[in-house]
């Protein structure tokens, strides 16, 4: 009986754990200095500059990630689908590599069929709290461990006309988009009518923990 009851409350402590690790977040204004950056292309020679990328565009959606995470790749055909349907329309995506090797990150955009640009910031888990990602995430109130994906829009029609910071203000989402509430984002700021649809609601997603190479057991009856 003790056996049963046992199973009992680590069972209803492991659902806890998995229902809790939906990290769906609202975009939310934030005062923060957010600076250029000149990172390496992790598919291509050379560097991509971010004041240089967002020449001529409205909108840029810089989405951070960690390839090992599992709430990156529930964003990422999100991400893909809103590059591909407004690309035209003047936005565009960038990804941020972090915490794993350029391989990995290379292996994992092949997997998920990814044709937005990517650099990379990082390329090792120890890295973690020497990066801007990092800091940035501290400055918004980010409290998630690894913090992947952590999105931030920024319009380069407010960027400072010089100097390494380039917004003072942006929006941000401290975890994986919502995707009504970002797709109505993306709309207006193109200067697009909302679409004529059905509302959507964020899924309560049951899914692993963000942390590099981290499984849980499975359990089995005493």
């Amino acid at each position: 009986m003790k056996s049963l009851l046992a199973l009992a409350i680590l069972l209803f402590s492991f659902v806890g754990v998995v229902s809790a690790q939906n990290e769906q977040a609202p975009i939310q204004e934030k005062e923060f200095s957010y600076k250029n950056w000149s990172h390496k292309n992790v598919r291509a020679d050379g560097e991509t500059n971010l004041r240089d990328f967002a020449k001529g565009k409205k909108l840029v959606m810089v989405v951070y990630f960690a390839p090992w995470c599992p709430n990156w790749k529930h964003e990422a055909p999100f991400a893909q689908k809103m590059y591909e349907k407004y690309k035209a329309n003047g936005f565009d995506v960038i990804g941020v590599g972090e915490y794993d090797t350029v391989e990995k990150m290379k292996t994992n955009l092949d997997a998920l069929k990814i044709t937005f640009p990517v650099v990379y910031e990082s390329d090792s888990t120890a890295a973690k709290q020497k990066t801007l990602h990092y800091e940035y995430r501290k400055a918004v109130g980010d409290t998630r461990n690894w913090g992947s994906p952590w999105n931030v829009f920024v319009e380069p029609a407010r960027f400072e006309k010089k100097g390494d910071v380039l917004l003072t203000k942006a929006a941000i989402v401290n975890g994986e988009l919502i995707e009504a509430e970002a797709e109505k984002y993306i709309r207006e700021k193109l200067g697009l009518p909302a679409e004529d649809k059905k509302a959507q609601t964020a899924e309560n997603k049951a899914i692993e923990s963000c942390a590099p190479e981290k499984k849980i057991a499975a359990l089995k009856v005493p």
